[in-house]
């Protein structure tokens, strides 16, 4: 026996505490946690003659156990046993307190659950925490000790490994971090790269979603975008398994997770999205998701949308601090793509409106000061003729010039009429209306409101509209009466053209059948709703909404 001041060891103490000291700078060096984990249990093992070792892991809510490893349990009694334990019982116990453990019987404690069909018999106990600087990564179990109960000095020692262990496994899960950060950075910057390379709105929205959901493991990813009228967010873009029936549905923005994460502009992580008051459960339940991240898009402090996250792969569906990060870096690249695409998209638009209108000026201006001027020239000169060729063939040509005088002038102003540019919207419409039922003989109601202070850029956008619902109406509808309300707000502008005709079912036409196409690609261009409700013999319904871009 060795004396060393007050305190003696013998052989075994000395042994027991020099394996301690070489299992600390072991763990101190180990980087792999699974391998860090079972050393921790093998040398508990080791240092105090248990048959039977365990290591739990506590979950992020610190109430059950999400890992469990085991020493001393072969893998035939393993399948026998089944399921790992979740943490109740004893074991939830040290879960709950914190405290080490000492047990003589297990099985006759009063706050023991008792041992599942095949379980191995176990008495004597040993539980200590695995904690540092008050966080809890886990306990560690001994059970059987070989000869007898464990005593005082086990319960030291293995405090002490216990203590080691919780630092090592501090480090290991910071070197896992920081490497998993290192390589989703890498994927970051290569995503990236093919978002800034993508501008068709649609599809950058398509690759985002599946990057993301790559990126996170995650089951489900949805990108919303707000709606026209800004009260509420539609889902644009969806990654996952049927997911894509998601596109389109859209959530109010006043009453919804992704609404609030909007306004405050800050990500969420939610571990239970049914405990949450504030979650709408409409997507949750269509995809059956149980956790979520919710992660606003915002280029300058401007909210441009939503990404939601639901449930992480594998048994447990709940996100980490590290997926938060991740998200929250690849919504910023994102936004700034998004944003991108927008501006080329509008820029675009607004290049492709300003040619086809000066090109329509151009012709109209042709039309009315060169061929119009020059048939009323004819007009003019056939006067002469009437003396020499008769008044009756001068008339039925006097006839065609005049017809053809009005169908130039008709043309130029539908090329572009001179109410838009001189009195405004409104009046432009009630003239559109007018001609177009004193030609088809329809009643037309116009009802336009609120539309004084819209751009003039806008307001030749929302004039084509018009007048190409009308157009489709007199060619395919037959209908006797049509409804035109096209009104402004502080956001965006709606309109509704309603008609009484034949109507249609919009599954069996082809995209680009009806007029439809043209309008339909003006307003998404534009950032806007474009929307057909019909059914055969009901009539037809066109709505659009378009956001007052131009006077944000």
């Amino acid at each position: 026996m060795t004396q060393t001041g007050d305190v003696e060891f013998d052989s075994e103490s000395r042994d027991r505490i020099r394996r301690l000291f070489e299992t600390g700078i072991a763990l101190s060096a180990e980087l792999s946690l699974d391998a860090l984990l079972r050393r921790v249990v093998e040398t508990a093992v080791e240092l105090t003659g248990a048959t039977y070792g365990a290591l739990g892991v506590i979950d992020r809510l610190g109430t059950g156990l999400e890992q469990f490893i085991t020493i001393g349990v072969d893998d035939r009694t393993k399948s026998a046993i089944g399921d790992l334990p979740h943490g109740r019982g004893i074991l939830g116990v040290l879960i709950r307190d914190r405290d080490p453990l000492r047990l003589h019987d297990l099985g006759a404690d009063a706050r023991s659950v008792g041992f599942p069909p095949g379980h191995p018999p176990m008495r004597s106990f040993l539980g200590v925490p695995i904690a540092l600087r008050g966080n809890a990564y886990g306990n560690l179990y001994l059970t059987e000790k070989a000869n007898g109960d464990f005593t005082d000095d086990d319960q030291e020692l293995v405090r002490l490994l216990a203590a080691q262990a919780a630092a090592a496994i501090e480090n290991a899960r910071l070197y896992e971090s920081a490497r998993q950060w290192s390589r989703q950075l890498e994927l970051l910057n290569e995503v990236s790269e093919a978002l800034a390379t993508e501008t068709d709105l649609s599809k950058l929205l398509d690759l985002a979603a599946l990057r993301l959901r790559e990126l996170l493991d995650a089951r489900i990813v949805l990108i919303e975008l707000p709606t026209a009228d800004g009260l509420g967010l539609e889902v644009r873009s969806a990654s996952g398994e049927n997911a894509s029936a998601l596109i389109g549905l859209r959530l109010d923005r006043a009453h919804s997770k992704a609404g609030k994460t909007l306004e405050r502009q800050r990500p969420e992580r939610i571990d239970a999205l049914i405990d949450d008051p504030e979650v709408d459960q409409t997507a949750p339940r269509l995809v059956d998701a149980t956790a979520a991240l919710y992660v606003p898009l915002t280029v300058r402090s401007r909210a441009v949308g939503v990404i939601a996250v639901y449930d992480k792969q594998g048994s447990d569906h709940r996100f980490s601090d590290t997926d938060m990060r991740v998200a929250s870096a690849f919504a910023n690249r994102a936004a700034i793509a998004i944003e991108l695409s927008e501006l080329v998209g509008r820029e675009a638009v607004r290049a492709l409106i300003e040619g086809q209108e000066t090109e329509r000026k151009r012709v109209a201006r042709e039309l009315h000061d060169e061929t119009g001027q020059a048939l009323t020239s004819i007009l003019l000169g056939l006067k002469g003729l009437e003396k020499q060729v008769g008044e009756e063939p001068i008339a039925q040509i006097r006839e065609l010039v005049s017809n053809a005088l009005d169908d130039v002038r008709r043309l130029a102003a539908e090329l572009r009429p001179s109410v838009l540019d001189d009195f405004g919207l409104a009046p432009a419409l009630d003239r559109l209306a007018a001609t177009v039922a004193e030609r088809s003989g329809m009643e037309i109601h116009v009802n336009v409101r609120d539309v004084d202070d819209i751009s003039p850029d806008y307001a030749t956008a929302l004039y084509r509209i018009v007048q190409e619902s009308l157009t489709n109406i007199v060619k395919h509808a037959g209908a006797r009466t049509v409804s035109l309300v096209v009104a402004g707000g502080e956001r965006a502008v709606r309109v509704v053209v309603e008609d009484d005709g034949t109507g249609f079912d919009p599954a069996s036409v082809r995209d680009g059948a009806l007029g439809l196409l043209g309008m339909r690609e003006r307003v998404l261009l534009l950032g806007g709703r474009f929307e057909v409700q019909s059914s055969t013999g009901a009539g037809t319904s066109v709505v659009v909404e378009l956001p007052l871009l131009a006077n944000a």
